[in-house]
């Protein structure tokens, strides 16, 4: 069997990352821009014996935004889901009813083929697995956490009584219910809404307008977005909030820290997301992770080289693990 480098690296999400067998139900949903590379995943899925259905809709207007009622009823009837689109269905309610139903998911929002070949998904996923987990358990244990960055970011939140996601965002998605990206290698929980307070400078990328060419000035103030300052791309940032017509667009919904050293940068935040010397501090809805807000959106924003703090303990160093 001739497989194209495309077509390997489905194989590797379809068999390594979510070990898919025959005589499971197999479903890909894509939307009309991502087809050529579900195509891909979908040859993979029959060349294995695993009886597949492809579903193509229309692209959602923004991430978490719901699919249409079809898909949904497809996703909770599967055993295993591949989300290949081009807005994010991590953070909807279709994927969360799909998940506790026992549906085995990843989910590719904005996948390309360089992602596929070259980049975050050529990493060693027993690595990314081992510290995905070992931040998992220092964010159970941890009450308070402090962000600085050499650009201006001090940002104080609260963890108590809120659980990281269990298990990490680690790309072993094999057992029932489990979850997660592709490419993975994150750890990331919701803070209590209401204690973050700070200063946040993004200056890596921002869903949804991808890499910044100068950095956002957010300030926050118990839990809310209030005032965004920078160029052309704050301001940008701030009329797609407001476009939403959404109150609950502005709250600080996440906080996650990257653990794929072959991820990088580049303006598709399903890698940036996952970068090391990166963590993400998002806006939005935040349900699916433990927190509160219900939103039509969940917008990461990238801050490259922080130092992060644990109950007073240094995690980062200017984006180096330490622990």
């Amino acid at each position: 069997m001739n497989l194209t480098p495309l077509m390997k690296a489905a194989m590797i999400a379809v068999r390594d990352c979510m070990g898919a067998q025959p005589g499971e139900n197999a479903l890909v949903v894509t939307d009309t821009g991502k087809l050529a590379i579900a195509e891909s995943f979908l040859y993979v899925f029959h060349s294995l014996g695993i009886d597949a259905t492809l579903m193509v809709m229309t692209p959602r207007d923004h991430h978490a935004q719901e699919p249409p009622p079809e898909v949904r009823a497809a996703m909770l009837s599967s055993d295993v889901a591949l989300l290949i689109t081009t807005k994010s269905l991590t953070h909807t309610h279709a994927r969360v009813d799909a998940t506790n139903q026992g549906v085995r998911i990843a989910s590719l929002p904005g996948i390309t083929e360089d992602i596929m070949t070259v980049g975050a998904m050529t990493a060693d996923y027993q690595k990314v697995s081992e510290l995905s987990w070992k931040l998992t358990k220092l964010m159970e244990s941890t009450q308070k956490v402090e962000i600085t960055t050499e650009l201006g970011t001090h940002l104080m939140m609260s963890l108590i009584g809120r659980k990281p996601g269990l298990p990490p965002d680690d790309g072993i998605y094999r057992e029932k219910g489990r979850w997660g990206n592709l490419p993975a290698g994150e750890a990331y929980i919701a803070p209590v809404e209401e204690s973050v307070n700070g200063v946040v400078i993004v200056d890596g990328s921002q869903s949804p307008l991808g890499l910044l060419s100068a950095p956002i000035r957010i300030t926050i103030q118990d839990g809310r977005a209030i005032k965004f300052e920078g160029g052309a791309e704050a301001a940008q940032f701030e009329r797609h909030l407001q476009s939403l017509d959404d109150p609950n667009a502005y709250w600080v919904a996440e906080l996650g820290i990257g653990t794929n050293e072959k991820a990088r940068v580049t303006g598709n935040i399903l890698e940036d997301e996952k970068a090391f010397r990166t963590i993400h501090i998002a806006f939005g809805m935040n349900t699916d992770m433990g927190g509160k807000i219900e939103s039509k959106t969940h917008d990461d924003g990238i801050i490259t080289n922080p130092t992060v703090k644990f109950d007073g303990k240094t995690i980062l160093d200017h984006g180096n693990f330490v622990i």
